[in-house]
């Protein structure tokens, strides 16, 4: 087993902790677990965490089913994977409606319908508001690494025209609760090598939508910058800190 792997996740992973201000003694995290590679690191990285170093803080998960996209993760194995780590792991069931349209402006009578991607990622978010809530918890944690957040740069500045990304720390208004990446630090293949080491269990079926966003197109598009500047990875990690886009209060 490569230890030098875990070792370079753990560090960036205190790091972001450290540098961001991501947790504070007696905070109360939930991590949103889908069950693909990013949330299991996540999840075995905090839970691992919580229990040696400072500040002390505690875990649970949740898992969102949704029975309208055929994809789904292997439940006994994520109840499995949380019993090992003594965390304990919330199962939501729910759906959303993906033909109820919405107003195209406030001015339009013409209505038109979001993207399936939408519906789902804003009705699991709402599960895990939900939650967070009525659980007591203080700090929302997600998967998401530096790549993520880079490409969601990348792709808002092409088709929106602005330079802003996913936060990885973001505290809301309205309500008593804050959304955090502690991978924000992490590079995608380190995740993708850590899970083959570790042997993480691949979903049992594959989101039918996730190959019909521009994501995949900005992927190929960050790849290029960097073969045309080894640096390019720091250089946009770099404009994001100057613009103030990582932590936002």
């Amino acid at each position: 087993m490569d230890k030098t792997l875990e070792q370079r996740i753990r560090r960036r992973l205190g790091r972001a902790i450290a540098q961001y201000g991501l947790i504070d003694d007696g905070d109360r995290v939930l991590v949103g677990l889908s069950g693909g590679k990013d949330s299991l690191c996540l999840l075995e990285m905090l839970a691992k965490r919580s229990r040696i170093h400072k500040p002390r803080f505690t875990v649970e998960a949740l898992h969102v089913r949704m029975t309208n996209v055929d994809y789904e993760s292997d439940t006994t194995y994520l109840q499995d994977f949380c019993d090992g780590l003594g965390v304990r792991l919330h199962v939501v069931t729910t759906c959303f409606d993906a033909q109820r349209p919405t107003l195209s402006s406030s001015h339009s009578p013409l209505t038109k319908r979001k993207p399936p991607c939408f519906l789902c990622s804003w009705q699991r978010r709402k599960q895990l508001f939900t939650v967070a809530q009525q659980g007591g918890f203080n700090k929302i944690a997600l998967g998401h690494h530096q790549d993520d957040i880079i490409n969601t740069a990348l792709m808002n500045l092409t088709f929106q025209g602005q330079f802003a990304t996913m936060p990885a720390f973001l505290r809301f208004r309205k309500m008593p609760l804050a959304i955090i990446r502690p991978l924000c630090l992490v590079e995608e293949a380190d995740i993708s090598s850590y899970a083959e080491q570790q042997d993480y269990r691949r979903q049992l079926k594959r989101c039918p939508h996730e190959h019909e966003t521009n994501r995949t197109a900005i992927k190929g598009l960050f790849a290029q910058m960097q073969t045309l500047h080894a640096d390019a990875r720091q250089s946009v990690w770099n404009a994001l800190e100057s613009a103030g886009k990582l932590v936002e209060y």
